[in-house]
């Protein structure tokens, strides 16, 4: 059996803090189950081991809470001494395993946690996570993760125009909320054994843009050397999707409004109609009625695309901002950015959800999906914790503060960890067990740290947490949110 992440001990007897230490990378000690209960709600960890003093309804209550918190099925162990006023009987019907060991007997303690370590690791390899990202199936299909209100009504318009005969569809939303899933998602309930071609209509020019669309006969232009096919005629039976079409010159939407009433087009160069048999998707980040109103869009193609327009909710909207945390864990889940890394980055600690949750995400889904990626990469530890969020890394590089004689001050990485330390402490009111949980370190680290840096808990120093918490708020990346 492999080692367990992370235990975490609800027990002052030194003896099972060292089986735990055996067993896993990390061991994180709680004194009473209202502690613990926090604890296994900021380091999900892979087993619990309980003293057999507390009674089965409080530890059902502590676990149910936290599994709710974790959205993970918890393993515990009960540890009893033979004289615990509990019966074995009632741990077991709630799941919970139990282990007789005395003073002088803790073999069997260390088997029977190891099993259950076994039992939870296989059972975690066997359960597929992924569907629980998804609001139903055809979001499971096109990866569209997400259980908001906007992503179920997304959902929805998706489904109602795929089954009509709606051709063309226009995809409205802001910059990286996920259009060209949408369209796929069409493509998917629509023709799913056919071709879906997708063209950028802002990353080429007028020329080539027509030519990529339409095709060309030989001799049509100075470099036409030979016939091409247009991405309309190779798109067939199946779905083309002209993404970002407020891009598109005004010369060229004109002969793309021929082609949307007439359903056929020419090549460059040509004098023959080829009939398109293309569903016809358009997306804009733009506001296609105020492009039109500045003479930037043609009214006439406007009213021609806004027949059942599908909307893409930006991630700030009320409606999605629940999707923040789900899409963070969804990446995480699904990034190959560390594929090699010995030790995967696996979770992310509830402060660092929390800031996630806090930022506005003007470049939505995407530039969500890259933070969680920047994250993993400068990750040290199976967990991401709070300060390896960096939302913009340019930004995040302040200039360095200067003394009076020019040099560098306060440009360290000592000084970051120690008012990250500062502000958990001030967060948790000193209770140093919390703290380290949020941290995603080991108590016996914190107080390591805490006396390293002279961390004191009196009038004074509280002031300077406070300080040191807002001043950390500005250095550290989640401070955007």
């Amino acid at each position: 059996m492999s080692l367990a992440r992370r235990i975490v001990v609800v027990s002052k007897k030194p003896q099972i803090h060292a089986i735990a230490q055996e067993l896993a990378h990390e061991v994180f000690a709680a004194d009473n189950l209202s502690e613990a209960g926090e604890i296994i709600a900021a380091v999900s960890p892979s087993l619990v081991m309980f003293e057999g003093a507390f009674p089965p309804v409080h530890l059902q209550t502590c676990l149910a809470r936290a599994s709710q918190d974790t959205q993970l099925s918890l393993a515990a162990v009960v540890i009893s001494a033979g004289n615990s006023p509990f019966g074995d009987t009632e741990y077991k019907q709630m799941g919970i395993h139990v282990c007789p060991a005395g003073e002088e007997d803790y073999a069997r303690l260390r088997d029977v946690a190891a099993a259950v370590l076994e039992a939870a690791q296989h059972q975690a390899t066997a359960e597929p996570e992924e569907t629980t990202f998804f609001h139903d199936e055809t979001a499971a299909t096109v990866k569209m993760a997400g259980h908001s209100p906007a992503i179920a009504e997304t959902l929805r318009m998706i489904k109602l125009v795929a089954a009509s005969r709606c051709n063309p569809i226009l995809i409205v939303g802001d910059t990286g909320t996920g259009k060209e899933v949408a369209a796929q998602a069409i493509h998917v309930l629509r023709h799913p054994s056919d071709p879906f071609v997708a063209v950028n209509c802002a990353a080429l020019t007028a020329s080539l843009l027509e030519s990529e669309l339409f095709g060309h006969v030989k001799g049509s232009f100075t470099s036409a050397d030979r016939d091409k096919i247009g991405l309309l005629e190779i798109a067939g039976t199946g779905t083309i999707f002209l993404d970002e079409i407020s891009e598109m010159p005004l010369e060229l939407q004109a002969k793309l409004l021929r082609v949307l009433q007439e359903r056929a087009f020419r090549k460059v160069g040509g004098v023959k109609d080829i009939e398109c048999k293309a569903t016809i998707i358009a997306s804009s980040n733009r506001d296609l009625k105020k492009e039109v109103r500045e003479k930037r869009f043609r009214q006439d193609l406007y009213y021609r695309l806004n027949i059942c327009p599908i909307t893409m909710t930006p991630l700030r909207s009320p409606e999605r901002r629940q999707d923040i945390q789900l899409l963070a864990q969804y990446f995480l889940k699904t990034s190959s950015i560390c594929a090699h890394r010995p030790t995967p980055v696996t979770s992310i600690t509830r402060l660092a959800l929390e800031a996630l949750s806090r930022h506005d995400w003007p470049g939505n889904v995407r530039e969500l999906r890259n933070v969680v990626e920047r994250a993993m990469l400068f990750e040290t530890t199976d967990k991401i914790g709070l300060s390896s969020i960096i939302i913009d890394p340019i930004d995040c590089e302040e200039t360095p503060r200067r003394g009076h004689d020019g040099r560098v001050r306060d440009f360290s990485l000592e000084k970051a960890e120690r008012e990250l330390i500062a502000r958990a402490l001030h967060e948790t009111g000193w209770q140093k067990t919390q703290a380290a949980a949020l941290l995603g370190i080991t108590r016996a680290t914190l107080y390591a740290k805490v006396k390293q840096y002279n961390l004191r808990k009196d009038n004074a120093a509280a002031n300077e947490l406070q300080v040191a918490a807002s001043d950390a708020s500005e250095a550290l990346p989640v401070a955007a949110g």
